[in-house]
């Protein structure tokens, strides 16, 4: 099998530092955050305003690689559950996929509304939601 490398766009700055505390899904009160990209990557960003909705990849590098089942949602009286079954950070490539709105973008920092994310995880990628006016 082969090895992919990945080389991080940028990082995430957030209020959220505890992993414990962060909310699980967006709208369970996560907080704005800022997606801070690498300067070389600047001319990535052209074409993104602010208003759009995108997919933000990271790399959850705070996650457990060897987790291969979960209680869904940490829920002890749920069933133990495969994580290709789950949206839970611990997985083989902890690979996070966020849907997220952009408020506004300053040069190469890019806010976005209500990302779970937590303070200093590596960006990997974004992508445009894809609309039919697209």
């Amino acid at each position: 099998m082969t090895d992919f490398e990945l080389r991080p766009i940028g990082h995430v700055e957030s209020g959220l530092a505890d992993l414990d505390a962060a909310p699980r899904q967006p709208d369970e009160g996560a907080p704005p955050a800022w997606l801070v990209i690498e300067p070389r990557y600047a001319a990535a960003l052209d074409g993104l305003t602010a208003g759009m909705d995108v997919l933000l990849l990271t790399w959850l590098d705070r996650a457990d690689r060897e987790t291969l089942a979960v209680h869904p949602r940490s829920d002890l009286t749920r069933p133990m559950t495969g994580v290709f079954a789950t949206r839970s950070p611990d997985r083989p490539n902890p690979i996070g996929l966020h849907e997220v709105h952009i408020v506004a973008i300053d040069g190469t920092r890019v806010e976005v509304g209500s990302l779970e994310a937590l303070n200093g995880t590596p960006v990997l990628d974004l992508k445009p939601v894809l609309t039919p006016d697209r």
